[in-house]
């Protein structure tokens, strides 16, 4: 491969690895609670989307996550309860 080559297949890559980190971020967003409500008033009086950082959201993923991992320990305790009373 010539140079020129070797540049583009690297700008491609790049841009497909970044395009999938964003898909990737955007996937988050859309899961955790807190973060596709997350919203405000714009100039014009309508509803626009707040940009959460990236740590913003990796952040609350994580919380989110834990919270979901206390759950499922609560419930499976829960359950174990239930059937020995049975």
């Amino acid at each position: 491969l010539t140079e020129e080559e070797k540049r583009a297949n690297h700008i491609a890559s790049e841009k497909k690895r970044r395009n999938l980190i964003r898909l990737g971020f955007q996937e988050l967003t859309d899961l955790v609670p807190g973060l596709k409500l997350s919203s405000g008033v714009g100039v014009d009086g309508t509803l626009m989307p707040f940009n959460n950082s990236k740590s913003t959201i990796l952040f609350k993923a994580v919380e989110y996550i834990k919270q979901l991992e206390t759950r499922n320990k609560e419930l499976t305790q829960e359950l174990e309860t239930l059937r020995r009373k049975i």
